[in-house]
């Protein structure tokens, strides 16, 4: 019985330590989403729950945000557009404040967005996807081509990348089980000792945005649910990804993409100027001395982007009626 007893102090001490991770962890979520509050509503779609914001008058433009960020991302070119365009910007299933299961497919996120364009009442809006976000629009473009007038898409992913970007390696955790154990104890005070060096990877070759973690809500990553949801779209991304770029060639909707010449995060070659080419009329423009970053970092250059492409919403909007 005494043999017993150093390896039952050792099991008490380990889960001690697993409760005092968590509970570490649940502090800094409380303290997250203290700092970074719901700005907008809630409203129910397929039993699902979904963060919106809507705000300005205009033609329709609604705002996907990319891997493990939210609506607040878009917090400056928001600010430039809404006096004259009507805006949706969506915390994506799992991401901001819209609860998530793990497992929102790139298509079933489209769905989704599809039916709160409908429930909204947008005419044919120009969709606006920045990183994963693009993904999740040229998913809608491909499934729900008549809900929207086209895409303008930043930075997007919209290829398969074996290689996995540096910024996000802490996400790529394959068992579930693993993923949900790491995400309540050891994740999360993690992110928050190295989200220095994250940010730098993110923005590179372009400064860190002083304010990015409360102001542009780069801090909601560091919760529990917020790495679970990040983690399960890291490791499903590209096995979802390959279905939609062999039918990119089906696109009939206008395209346009930007991106960073300095991207360290997708490479602008891949994901911008091969996906122009193999979608019928799309155009890429690469912007030297950029990074991914672009919504926060270059947020005149996006506006001018989306200008541009709201003209080309226009004339289909036209050509169509």
């Amino acid at each position: 019985m005494s043999a017993l007893l150093p390896l039952a102090a050792g099991s008490a001490g380990i889960a001690g330590g697993i409760a005092a991770l968590a509970a570490w962890s649940g502090r800094i979520a409380r303290r997250v989403e203290q700092a970074v509050p719901p700005d907008g509503l809630f409203r129910e779609i397929g039993g699902r729950r979904l963060h919106y914001r809507d705000i300005g008058q205009g033609s329709p433009i609604v705002m996907i945000h990319g891997l493990a960020g939210q609506m607040r991302n878009f917090a400056a070119v928001a600010a430039l557009l809404s006096p004259h365009h009507r805006l949706i910007l969506i915390d994506r299933p799992g991401s901001g404040h819209s609860p998530g299961r793990g497992a929102d497919t790139l298509t079933g996120q489209a769905a989704l967005i599809a039916e709160l364009i409908d429930q909204l009442g947008l005419d044919q809006p120009l969709v606006v996807g920045h990183s994963l976000g693009g993904a999740v629009a040229m998913a809608l473009a491909l499934d729900h081509a008549d809900r929207i007038a086209g895409l303008a898409l930043v930075a997007p992913l919209t290829q398969v990348q074996e290689e996995v970007p540096a910024a996000f390696r802490g996400l790529m955790i394959a068992s579930p089980l693993v993923r949900a154990a790491l995400a309540h104890t050891l994740a999360i005070p993690m992110i928050r000792l190295r989200s220095a060096q994250s940010r730098e990877v993110l923005f590179a070759p372009e400064p860190v945005t002083p304010d990015f973690e409360t102001e542009y809500g780069g801090a909601m990553l560091a919760r529990p649910r917020a790495f679970y949801a990040a983690s399960s779209e890291m490791v499903a991304v590209n096995d979802a990804l390959a279905p939609l770029a062999a039918r990119y060639g089906e696109i009939d909707l206008p395209v346009r993409i930007l991106f960073g010449a300095q991207d360290a995060i997708l490479d602008a070659q891949l994901h911008g100027t091969r996906t122009a080419a193999a979608i019928p009329g799309a155009r890429c423009t690469i912007v030297e001395g950029a990074g991914h970053m672009l919504p926060v970092t270059r947020p005149e250059r996006v506006v001018a982007f989306l200008r541009d492409a709201g003209a080309e919403r226009t004339r289909a909007c036209a050509a169509a009626g």
